[in-house]
């Protein structure tokens, strides 16, 4: 009898939604706006961890699975985060004229490995020297040569060693620093490719230009297409770009140059001394060419990285306070304003802690957790209740980007339906380019056709933007998670619409 009525009721359910399909109505659902910070794929603070080739230890899962699920303190930090990004720098000071071995590169590979268990990801730096000499030489700074970096051709042969890695391990890879040239890898004390400094000749001639030039081209071609590149200055990239003799009033990319594949869309910027001077130290400087002295360029230099960081991954670290009150929260200071001006997707954690902290005292470091890199708030979603098999299903959300950039790396929008019976699940791809998301609102309307799978029933609805490698697209850990309450699925990384599908026959 019970399995009678069962049957019988099922009939009754089929019959009704099939007389019932025509007269469908579109629900309106909207969506309450979390303040709750939590981590999200390739934005945020991150913890740095550095080795060595005379001394290389390992990451650790454990370490860093508990970085991304549990409140921690980095060194001298006054406040809290969990990170889904680790800093990761690979100093090579013992393979200065020869190629990297094998043992190292095994070392390198399991780093990767280990990454993609705890569920973080990358940013990615190579140098041969972190250790500044200081004397009486002409440099502001008393850093004085030899600076400890390699010649280049040593630089290319273990870019090509490294590249197979890179790409086999591209998922895990949030963007990779230009590294290799100078001190930490940055580009300006360098024995190689044009002193930077007034140590020498006080600018980088033509042929230093074209040997970076040259340094850059192979880690972009080291790397996959859907990867950056970030370098230390914007005028880097306008050299590379446009050449020796660029002008830093060079254009900056537009809108139809953003995401593309080319050298053009790949290269992003590292400030390695966020608001430390009007000048951050050197980051908005010209240090010249064959033809040009060395001087100030910070106007120009600041309007091309605003404009260009649009498309591009931005992060950095403090490095000095001695710029305050500017470096600090308004309104005396213009920390947040510049990173939504710049579009900063990531900082660290653990320097310099000295301007962090101020954050954190003066009240705007909740607000700078939530908001580095996107954060992606669901406002509403309209969808009708109903439809047969085989129809397309009108689809309008409103989104809003509350964070102070896009995400950089591409990955898919999903509308997802479960079958509330079978628990069977059907993803739909909604054409939409994540990355475009830019901070700001957004109504994404859409016409979707039905998977040809998907039988007669109830279903559950939910968005999903999963990685865009396979090897991580079911991982929760690496899915976007919207900053709405009570939305979230932690063990799927699906994003609740509370809404209910009816599919008719």
């Amino acid at each position: 009898m019970i399995q009678f009525l069962r049957r019988l009721s099922d009939l009754v359910f089929f019959i009704l939604i099939g007389q019932t399909a025509l007269q469908a109505q579109t629900h309106r659902s909207t969506y309450a706006e979390s303040l709750e910070d939590f981590p999200n794929p390739e934005r945020g603070f991150y913890i740095p961890i550095s080795t060595s080739s005379a001394r290389f230890v390992p990451l650790d899962a454990t370490t860093l699975g508990r970085y991304r699920t549990q409140a921690q303190r980095t060194s001298k930090a006054s406040y809290p985060i969990q990170c889904s990004l680790v800093y990761r720098s690979y100093r090579l000071e013992t393979f200065k004229n020869s190629p990297l071995s094998e043992d190292f590169l095994k070392k390198v590979d399991q780093d990767f490995i280990i990454a993609r268990q705890a569920g973080v990801k990358l940013i990615l730096r190579f140098a041969y020297t972190d250790q500044a000499t200081t004397g009486s030489c002409p440099d502001q700074y008393k850093i004085c040569p030899p600076y400890g970096d390699a010649p280049k051709a040593i630089v290319l042969a273990h870019i090509s060693q490294l590249s197979p890695l890179l790409h086999e391990h591209a998922d895990v890879i949030a963007v990779l620093q230009m590294g290799f040239i100078g001190i930490w890898g940055e580009n300006y004390f360098t024995d190689y490719f044009g002193d930077a400094s007034t140590n020498s000749l006080g600018v980088v001639p033509d042929s230093s230009w074209m040997d970076r030039n040259q340094v850059l081209a192979a880690l972009l071609k080291a790397l996959p297409k859907d990867r950056m590149v970030q370098v230390r200055t914007p005028q880097i990239k306008q050299r590379f770009i446009y050449g020796p003799k660029a002008p830093v009033t060079s254009a900056a990319m537009g809108a139809g140059d953003g995401y593309q594949a080319s050298d053009l869309a790949r290269i992003g910027f590292h400030n390695d001394c966020f608001l430390a001077s009007p000048d951050d130290y050197g980051t908005f400087y010209d240090v010249g060419n064959s033809s040009t002295k060395r001087g100030p360029a910070t106007a120009p230099l600041r309007r091309y990285m605003a404009q260009d960081s649009r498309y591009t991954a931005v992060g950095g670290e403090t490095c000095d306070d001695a710029f305050s009150p500017q470096n600090d929260c308004a309104p005396l200071g213009r920390a947040e304003q510049e990173m939504a001006l710049m579009h900063y997707s990531y900082l660290n954690a653990s320097y310099n802690n000295d301007v962090n902290n101020d954050w954190q005292a003066q009240g705007c470091m909740d607000n700078i957790r939530r908001r580095l890199g996107y954060r992606l708030v669901l406002r509403s979603a309209t969808i009708p209740d109903r439809i047969n098999v085989g129809q397309r299903l009108q689809i309008d959300l409103a989104l809003s980007n509350v964070g102070y950039s896009a995400p950089y790396n591409p990955r898919s929008l999903q509308l997802i339906l479960r079958n509330m019976a079978s628990g069977v699940i059907h993803n739909i791809t909604v054409e939409t380019d994540v990355r475009r998301l830019s901070p700001g609102s957004h109504q994404l309307r859409h016409k979707l056709q039905l998977p040809a799978a998907v039988k007669a029933g109830r279903y559950e609805l939910l968005l999903h933007l999963p990685d865009s490698y396979r090897s991580l697209a079911q991982n929760p850990a690496y899915s976007i998670r919207l900053a709405n309450t009570d939305l979230w699925e932690v063990h799927t990384g699906y994003n609740k619409l509370k809404q209910i599908l009816t599919v008719g026959p």
